[in-house]
């Protein structure tokens, strides 16, 4: 998904963690379109990813997991929106993301956006194939933090608290599947400890968020396996 619409505007970088099936094969057949590839150990996705920071060349950066997949013309609806706004003070620009079962059939739309009032609750942003700028976010609050192994992309973001300055692009630019880390109880439980320790909102209303998320999500597999 993301060969068929790169351009000479994009660097392709791939960070394996050292991977024993067939990954280091496939990806060797597709060397003519990829501009970066290491594979070696590292200590999970967010390792993986501050790897990936390092080695990128290009001022706005996008993540996308070895399950996500861009939907088609996405790489273009974000270079038209760079093109026609002046987007070069922002730190971090999200859309949305189709979250789909195993038959690809759509269970829901994800990302509402970046601001404060919400990312104070819980993680708003659809996070996969969001863009970051290099300077203006990891150039200044530094890289994601290995002590989270599933939400170190919300944590990075409450960093600037109030102060991110973020866009949201409202149009479809991915699809993840269901099976994912981030829609576990240990996200659930992750999310409360980074909302403890930014302070984002009083101690017995982050009880609370927690609750209504740990409900929220049993509903939502009660539902998913009807």
């Amino acid at each position: 998904s993301i060969i068929l619409q790169k351009t000479n505007e994009i660097e392709f970088i791939i960070i394996d963690g050292n991977s024993k099936d067939n990954t280091k094969k496939i990806i060797k057949n597709y060397n003519t379109y990829i501009d970066y590839f290491v594979s070696e150990p590292d200590k999970g996705i967010y390792d993986a990813w501050n790897k990936g920071i390092v080695a990128a060349k290009g001022e706005w950066l996008m993540f996308i997991g070895a399950d996500d997949e861009l939907l088609p013309d996405a790489i273009n609806k974000y270079l038209d929106l760079l093109n026609s706004k002046d987007l070069s003070s922002f730190d971090y620009i999200s859309a949305q993301n189709e979250y789909v079962n195993k038959e690809d059939k759509l269970i829901k739309l994800l990302g509402n956006g970046a601001e404060w009032k919400n990312m104070k609750k819980g993680m708003s942003a659809a996070h996969v194939a969001s863009l970051h700028h290099k300077k203006n976010l990891f150039g200044s609050i530094g890289y994601y933090n290995l002590n989270y192994k599933i939400c170190a992309d919300y944590e990075l973001l409450l960093r600037k608290k109030n102060s991110l300055k973020s866009y949201f692009f409202k149009t479809k630019i991915a699809k993840m599947k269901v099976g994912g880390m981030s829609f576990t109880t240990k996200a659930i439980k992750e999310s409360f400890e980074i909302r403890k320790l930014h302070e984002t909102r009083p101690v017995l209303i982050n009880k609370i968020l927690f609750y209504r998320d740990l409900i929220a999500y049993k509903l939502f597999e009660l539902r998913k396996s009807v």
